[in-house]
């Protein structure tokens, strides 16, 4: 009889756990109690991912006017767009900014416009902020001379007729507060030092394509 009691008894357990761990799962965890050191520790929340917006042109469709190149047979504006970021991660120090056109027939790309050293604070950039010797830059903030050969925007100038090719803008929270380089750094030395501080990044990719 004891022997049946017990087991009993351990059924019942088992069953009353195996209900607790169900409904336990179906439950959203919000806290782990740590009872060895009689404490609550609070889970952090989901992070939300850095985001970047622009009133210039909208995400996945073609640049306007003013972000084409003005030369190399290409009519635009050669206006750098308008850039707005936001759910930076703790930690940012400084932010670069950086548009490359993967499709460019070189075998490498086109880098056509990157900023570095924009001081934490800052979490905007306006419209034409990428011109030769801008003075709407933060302070501090320096631009690259880019694959066209100067230090600003460079358009987008997709061949005639082809394909859209697919310009990436690209914010980077960084952790430190400057990279340091040479003055005629380009823009892939400039990736290699900048790399291993990245610890954010968001984008905006504009098809885009010349008829």
């Amino acid at each position: 009889m004891k022997k049946r009691t017990f087991t009993l008894a351990a059924t019942a357990l088992v069953a009353a756990l195996g209900l607790a761990g169900c409904a336990q799962a179906n439950q959203p965890a919000a806290k782990v109690v740590d009872a060895t050191a009689n404490s609550t520790i609070q889970l952090a929340a989901p992070s939300t991912a850095m985001a970047v917006t622009s009133t210039s042109f909208s995400n996945g469709k073609s640049f306007n006017k003013d972000q084409v190149f003005s030369g190399w047979g290409c009519t635009g504006n050669n206006v750098s767009p308008e850039l707005s970021w936001s759910h930076v991660p703790a930690g940012t120090k400084s932010f670069a900014v950086t548009m490359f056109d993967p499709d460019a027939p070189t075998g490498s790309g086109w880098w056509h416009w990157m900023v570095i050293n924009i001081p934490a604070n800052v979490t905007s950039l306006p419209a034409g902020a990428g011109a030769k010797n801008s003075t709407t830059l933060p302070t501090g903030a320096i631009q690259i001379t880019n694959n066209f050969g100067y230090k600003g925007f460079g358009g987008a100038c997709p061949p005639a007729n082809a394909k859209p090719h697919h310009y990436e803008i690209t914010v980077y929270a960084l952790n430190v507060p400057k990279i340091d380089v040479p003055a005629n750094a380009i823009p892939p030395l400039v990736g290699y030092y900048m790399h291993s501080h990245i610890i954010g990044e968001a984008q905006l990719i504009a098809p885009t394509s010349m008829r």
